[in-house]
């Protein structure tokens, strides 16, 4: 068994949408990240999985609910006994045009969180650090003094990937890295995630709505669907044999090597996609699920084990 690296319980977290409206955008989310794994989180646009990876770092603060590091809650903590943590959790951007500030140049972007650690006591070593983390994700070192403007979006990418190295974290939080990139350079970035795990012992959360992205990456994966988890499990159970019908649908929808083997029922799939503000009541999936009983309008199903993996399924499909 793996050590529970971050682990969170029962998670909620709302937005105002005006006129006493609310957006749900995390509803008792409970998960854990495990210490040396890349944890896929999957969903369609909309479905919170930013918004997730944000509470689990401590960008956001949740309504209600914990974040466990080191068995301490750190959504009870002061900045300053946050602190500590901080350090050890990073985010990766999707963007690589927005995320770099164009008025620094690569030496003072990645020495940035250097130092705000006190990570180096002299320039020179504060300069050979940089250029050690340019060398670790292909960037070469005579695009030192360099702004962001002069870069292509994958070397882009690659400065914002040195910059979360600097704080030397254990988890990382891949937001959508590689959406943004042609898709060559997305298999570079993805290579390169790999080696850095690898020679560096991190733990991912990789956010992607890409499933074909995910598989290529990910050791486990969690499926979203408008703000609650579906499922969990181990990446081939969940693409060979998916228990919840929302992953089903979402399997069907995206990878699609044989567009003339589909499952037989995915024709049944029909609604639109519920609004956040207004959540179905019950199960949010049953707008739009086949086999949906009276049960699902008004019951939320909880995510329990079945079969080795967790699914929030009233009726979870035989694996």
């Amino acid at each position: 068994m793996r050590e529970v690296l971050l682990e969170a319980r029962n998670l909620t977290k709302e937005f105002p949408a005006g006129r006493k409206k609310k957006v749900h955008a995390v509803t008792n989310v409970t998960i854990q990240i495990l210490r040396g794994e890349t944890l896929g989180l999957v969903g369609e646009s909309g479905c919170g999985k930013s918004t997730l990876g944000r509470l689990l770092i401590g960008l956001l603060k949740p309504d209600s609910g914990q974040v466990l590091a080191g068995g301490e809650d750190v959504t009870r903590m002061s900045d300053r006994q946050f602190g500590k943590y901080r350090r050890q959790l990073q985010l990766i951007f999707q963007d690589p045009y927005s995320s770099l500030d164009p008025r620094m140049n690569v030496r003072e972007i990645i020495a940035e969180p250097l130092r705000t650690w006190n990570v180096c006591r002299t320039k020179e070593e504060l300069t050979d650090k940089v250029l050690e983390l340019m060398e670790a994700v292909g960037v070469p070192g005579e695009y030192l003094y360099r702004y962001p403007h002069q870069f292509s979006g994958g070397q882009r990418q690659r400065i914002g990937i040195a910059r979360a190295l600097a704080a030397d974290p254990e988890l990382i939080v891949c937001d959508e890295p590689v959406s943004a990139l042609d898709v060559p350079v997305q298999n570079q970035i993805l290579n390169l995630l790999s080696e850095l795990q690898e020679s560096r012992g991190l733990t991912y959360l990789f956010i992607s709505h890409d499933l074909s992205v995910v598989r290529h990456i990910s050791d486990r994966v969690c499926v979203m669907f408008l703000g609650m988890i579906c499922e969990v499990g181990e990446k081939e159970e969940v693409y060979q044999s998916p228990m919840h019908p929302y992953t089903r649908f979402l399997l069907n929808a995206i990878l699609l090597p044989d567009p003339h083997h589909r499952h037989e029922e995915e024709h049944l799939l029909t609604g639109e996609i519920p609004s956040a503000v207004n959540v179905p009541s019950g199960c949010r999936f049953h707008t739009r699920c086949p086999y949906a009983a009276k049960r699902c309008l008004s019951e939320v199903p909880q995510l329990k084990d079945a079969g080795g993996r967790l699914v929030a399924c009233h009726y979870p499909l035989k694996p």
